[in-house]
């Protein structure tokens, strides 16, 4: 090669490399980033989901460590339909407050705990379609809490954050709200007499209720103006497409009515999560 040659091939290296860090600078590449992480992931390979650990029987945890109950199994079977094995879904236990701030701050692409969609909730994260909807309860073993209007003056147990709070704070003046993280610690303030009630979903207090034969189920409210959906970061549109494709396709082909009857034997179940004939 002679050095003209030589010359001519160094340059024509230069300019290569050249516009090969004008691309990345650009961000010109980025259709190839695109193509690998379709659904705007955290980790393009899983799903890190935020969830709780005693919701039973929606979302909780097992003797032996796993995360179970209705919700889990449902967005198992949901993001097995994009392609997701169940060892590429990440579970991680919190307060049910920190849920969905974790998703707004991508600490989570998901969250995942039978989580009420509402317009104030929708401001900072986006929801799924709704995938379930049901009661309300008050749970106590006083006798004297028939109704919402003899909650008045009562100690009312609440979940931060919760449906819950929101619906007390705005329906059940002169009740004294005493918030806690999650439901466990609320019974126990119950059962140890510290409140007076506590209001949670029915689910939940159908199975306390059964563990704890000195409560009861005093009231049940209907809530199906606010029916659970899966949390996903704003502005993350093709995940939560693709969770609505799931859950549809989950429904009309009768997975939802199986984990429905397996997770709430004997309860009603709304007729727009069935399949259609």
């Amino acid at each position: 090669m002679t050095m003209q040659n030589a010359t001519k091939a160094f340059l024509n290296r230069c300019r290569t490399i050249a516009a090969a860090t004008v691309l990345a600078l650009t961000g010109f590449a980025a259709p190839l980033a695109a193509a690998d992480n379709p659904y705007n992931l955290i980790d393009p390979g899983q799903i890190s989901v935020g969830t709780m650990g005693d919701a039973k029987p929606y979302a909780f945890v097992t003797a032996d460590g796993q995360f179970t109950g209705f919700d889990i199994e449902f967005f198992l079977n949901v993001v097995e339909r994009l392609g997701f094995k169940k060892d590429q879904v990440v579970f991680t236990g919190q307060d049910f407050a920190a849920l969905m701030p974790s998703v707004a701050n991508s600490r989570f692409d998901v969250a995942v705990a039978a989580i009420g969609t509402t317009a104030k909730r929708k401001e900072t994260v986006d929801f799924s379609d709704g995938y379930l909807a049901g009661y309300l309860s008050v749970l106590t073993s006083d006798t004297a809490i028939k109704d919402a209007a003899t909650l008045k003056g009562k100690r009312l147990g609440v979940v931060q954050g919760t449906l819950q709070e929101i619906y007390a704070t705005k329906n059940f003046p002169g009740t004294d709200l005493v918030k806690f993280p999650d439901n466990n610690s609320a019974i126990v303030a119950l059962n140890n007499g510290t409140i007076d009630a506590h209001f949670l979903d029915y689910e939940a207090a159908k199975d306390y209720a059964g563990r704890y034969k000195n409560l009861n189920i005093a009231v049940n409210i209907p809530s199906f103006d606010a029916p659970a959906g899966f949390v996903i970061r704003k502005g993350n549109d093709a995940f939560r497409e693709a969770l609505n494709k799931g859950i549809h396709e989950a429904m009309q082909d009768g997975t939802w009515k199986t984990l429905y009857e397996k997770w709430f034997p004997g309860s009603p179940m709304p007729e727009e999560y069935l399949p259609k004939k």
